[in-house]
């Protein structure tokens, strides 16, 4: 069967939907409107019970966090390259990701979703003020442990996963232009024709 991709406009499964057309795979995509609350449709619900996007269906069944979706693309595709063969480089690039999905994923999630940690409103308000310096504190780690133009040798899933999350940059009150090869590694994988193909449909 053909893989789909359920995915949110703008949603770490961007990240995700690039991948997918940088590996050259056939794939459908089907869109949510979280706006909507359709990430928590009884339909929905049954692909992903967490009510989270983005969720891919595959022949052998579906998988959720795009972390793993991440991997896959790029177990499944070799021959796109997108994850190092060299068993310590791929560990690193994948020590990367796992950074972006524990650390900086939930720094920036602590400014609209603070109810999933605490029920107080004044606490809601607390993790909001700490987005800007948690996100910045993690940009300055991530920028110094760039492989050059990349997070390992060769541009890999990580790269587009680490572009992803800093366009969240700005909004969370961190200027990217301040961490320059961070800066510069978002321009590089933007330029990427596959990217800006996909980017152009997350608007």
């Amino acid at each position: 069967m053909t893989p789909v991709l359920h995915v949110s406009p703008n949603s770490i499964g961007l990240a995700v939907h690039a991948a997918l057309e940088e590996a050259g795979a056939t794939y459908e995509v089907v869109w949510l409107d979280l706006s909507k609350g359709q990430q928590t449709s009884a339909d929905y619900l049954v692909l992903n019970p967490k009510g989270r996007v983005p969720a891919l269906v595959t022949k052998d069944g579906i998988l959720t966090e795009a972390l793993a979706l991440l991997d896959w693309v790029a177990q499944t595709h070799p021959e796109a390259g997108l994850m190092p063969t060299d068993p310590w480089q791929a560990a690193k690039v994948r020590e990367m990701m796992a950074y972006l999905a524990s650390t900086v994923h939930i720094a920036h999630a602590h400014k609209l979703r603070g109810h999933r940690w605490a029920d107080d409103p004044a606490t809601h308000d607390a993790m909001r003020a700490k987005v800007a310096e948690n996100m910045a504190a993690s940009a300055a780690y991530m920028q110094d442990r760039l492989h050059g133009d990349w997070v390992g040798p060769t541009f890999s899933v990580a790269d587009v996963y680490l572009w992803t999350m800093m366009r969240w940059m700005e909004g969370d009150g961190v200027p990217l232009a301040n961490y320059p090869a961070l800066d510069a590694h978002s321009a590089r994988v933007a330029a990427r024709p596959a990217v800006a193909r996909i980017a152009a449909l997350h608007g």
